[in-house]
């Protein structure tokens, strides 16, 4: 038996019943997303406010900072406007001194040669007198160094020892020292000091150093080498020397070498020096004093000008007063 099957319909109750429940949730959704918009928004705003606020509390810090840094950059650029003028002005008087300088070491340079070819012309009575003796024996003549008189039995060498004197003139320091020694075939003795009065042979203090071939090499080898605290003046040694060694029967030569007098009156080292050197009847010392000026600091302008022209006139009044001669060196090579 056939069955007649019911015809089905699409929209029926349950079909409308199930469109009816989306569509309700549809509007649920909407209706709870609606009601919580406003705090959303909120929150939204609330967050971008505070970044606001600190991008512009950031943004005017960073301009209080550029505005400091450009008030800085603008004293430094006057700070180094100032400096620049200030070297430009250094530079210029720096000029100026070198310039002053050079004329006068020329001038001083020419002074002192001229000193030395009066000294190189020139021969004492008393030199004369002795070379006239019979019992003299007539000297070379290359026995002369720079016109000195070598007429003296002992001769006391006071060498300044400063680091000035070591570092630029001490090979021709040791030659002039050679040189005195040649010209002085024969001695009674020999002493040889510092500038303050320190000994280059200890056990020989106060005492002569007898004059031997052999004593003379060793002078020289010692000198090569030697070393002794010095203050860059020779009146310390100078005034041992003459304290030590005077005597009114001998006849004493002191050679006195050097480039610096770094501090003191030169009339109180005259008054001094004449105090111990005294004179003899006829008005001469037992003490002849020969000076050597060394052009140490010459050489160097900007260094030690009023000590150099100091000690020069020092060392040429010393040998004028104490029946000396005066030879300044051009050259210390």
């Amino acid at each position: 038996m056939k069955v007649k099957r019911r015809p089905i319909e699409v929209f029926s109750m349950s079909f409308l019943d199930v469109i009816s429940c989306g569509f309700g949730a549809i509007i649920l959704l909407l209706v709870l997303s609606l009601a919580l918009e406003p705090a959303t928004l909120e929150h939204i705003t609330s967050d971008l406010s505070g970044k606001i606020k600190q991008i512009e509390d950031e943004r005017e810090q960073v301009i209080v900072e550029s505005q400091t840094l450009q008030r800085e950059l603008t004293k430094k650029r006057k700070t180094l406007q100032k400096v620049r003028q200030v070297l430009a002005q250094l530079n210029s008087e720096w000029a100026q001194t070198q310039n002053n300088d050079s004329a006068s070491q020329a001038r001083d340079q020419a002074r002192i040669k001229g000193e030395l070819q009066a000294v190189l012309q020139t021969l004492t009575d008393e030199m004369k007198r002795l070379l006239s003796e019979p019992q003299h024996k007539p000297l070379n003549r290359d026995a002369v160094i720079g016109g000195i008189p070598v007429d003296s039995e002992y001769i006391v060498f006071v060498i300044d020892t400063s680091g000035s004197m070591l570092m630029a003139a001490w090979p021709m320091v040791i030659k002039k020292v050679e040189e005195v020694l040649s010209v002085y075939p024969n001695v009674k003795g020999i002493q040889v000091v510092n500038d303050m009065g320190n000994y280059m042979f200890g056990a020989y203090a106060g005492r002569w150093i007898p004059d031997t071939p052999a004593r003379r090499r060793e002078v020289i080898r010692r000198l090569r080498n030697w070393k002794s605290f010095s203050n860059s003046s020779p009146v310390e040694g100078i005034k041992h020397a003459v304290r030590v060694y005077f005597r009114k029967d001998a006849r004493i030569s002191l050679y006195v070498f050097g480039d610096d007098f770094s501090s003191g009156s030169i009339n109180t080292v005259l008054s001094e020096v004449a105090r111990i050197n005294k004179q003899d009847a006829y008005g001469k010392t037992r003490v002849r004093i020969h000076t050597f000026g060394f052009p140490v600091l010459f050489a160097n302008p900007a260094y030690g000008s009023g000590n150099r022209v100091r000690f020069a006139h020092l060392m040429r009044l010393l040998a004028e007063q104490n029946a000396g001669s005066f030879v300044g060196l051009t050259d210390v090579k």
